[in-house]
């Protein structure tokens, strides 16, 4: 099953909320459908939000005097991932040449990081095992598996690839708070893969590498900077900060899609705040029920602070691996 597929004149998307506990699929009609789907994060994921802006522009083709503020909306939905806004305005440039070509250009961006994973998974697994040697022991964080492109995916697709060549000793899939995309989505699709893993919240991550459990993290990219610098969900940066201690590689793995040359560095990187609400609610297990942070749920001195994402200094990467390139950042090669 494909993450995000056109059918039948419509969009169709898992709905990675409802997982793990069900698996749902939503049909979109429109482009407010489908941006209100992206922002609730029901389809994420780098190579998935591209192929999510680039089809709704087909959705927007429609209606050619309300395409252009259909596009603007699909690349504002989410401001930090370059893909998405790439996506969208790929697609948007056949406008001029009516539905059925902006449809097939959308179509094409989809065959695209279909491809672009099953490379990137040859790729990431032999790089892998070359600076860790045999069946290592991975960390990765937030979630980069087929809910994140298409099918296959970046990081995690390079996790499996290993796996299917008997070459993994172990995954920890750090939590990824505050809304659990490694412990919900990661988790959900190692499992179906029937690969081993074990769930750690993301503090645990460092210590992990300091005692020698971990032997290399490997995650993906939102965005990555003509630098070097790496967006990221938010945790890696304190991953890259714990495996440079530890010793050990920090790997990403992202499409060339992701790769942004037009921004210097992850500093003039606009990063998204998602607000409170996913920070100050919490579940307490043996209750059920969602719970406010303060007794009363009504205390008016609580805030929060919650950036989607954070940017890790291309000094701590070790390797960027994409569909057509090992970028070793460690012996000094540019993007």
């Amino acid at each position: 099953m494909r993450t995000i597929d056109w059918v039948d004149d419509a969009i169709e998307i898992i709905d990675q909320t409802a997982l793990p506990g069900r698996l749902t699929v939503l049909r979109l009609n429109t482009v407010e459908e489908l941006v209100a789907a992206i922002q609730r994060l029901a389809v994420r994921g780098a190579p998935a939000l591209g192929v999510a802006g680039a089809l709704g522009v087909a959705l927007a083709a429609r209606d050619p005097e309300r395409a252009p503020a259909a596009v603007r909306l699909l690349e504002t939905a989410r401001p930090t991932a370059v893909n998405l806004a790439r996506g969208a305005r790929r697609a948007a440039a056949r406008l001029p040449e009516g539905p059925a070509a902006v449809l097939a250009e959308a179509l094409a961006v989809r065959d695209e990081e279909i491809a672009a994973s099953a490379a990137m998974a040859t790729l990431g697994a032999d790089l892998l095992a070359e600076l860790c040697g045999a069946r290592p022991r991975l960390l990765t964080h937030c979630n980069t598996g087929a809910l994140a492109a298409v099918v296959g995916g970046t990081a995690l697709g390079a996790v499996l690839e290993l796996h299917r060549r008997d070459g993994l000793g172990g995954v920890v899939a750090s939590e990824t708070r505050p809304l659990l995309q490694g412990a919900r989505l990661t988790a959900w699709e190692l499992g179906r893969a029937g690969v081993p893993y074990r769930v750690a919240v993301d503090g645990a991550g460092p210590f992990l590498m300091a005692r020698g459990e971990v032997d290399a993290v490997v995650l993906g990219a939102d965005r990555i900077c003509a630098n070097g610098d790496v967006v990221n969900k938010i945790g890696s940066y304190a991953h890259a900060l714990g495996a440079r201690r530890a010793g050990i590689p920090f790997v990403v793995v992202a499409p060339e899609s992701t790769v942004d040359l037009e921004t210097p560095g992850g500093a003039q990187v606009e990063i998204e705040d998602r607000g409170a609400d996913e920070v100050l609610g919490y579940r307490l297990p043996a209750v059920g029920a969602d719970q406010p942070p303060a007794a009363d749920g009504a205390d008016p001195a609580v805030g929060a602070v919650n950036p989607a994402f954070d940017v890790t200094p291309h000094e701590l990467v070790t390797a960027i691996v994409t569909e057509r390139r090992v970028i070793r950042l460690d012996r000094g090669e540019r993007v």
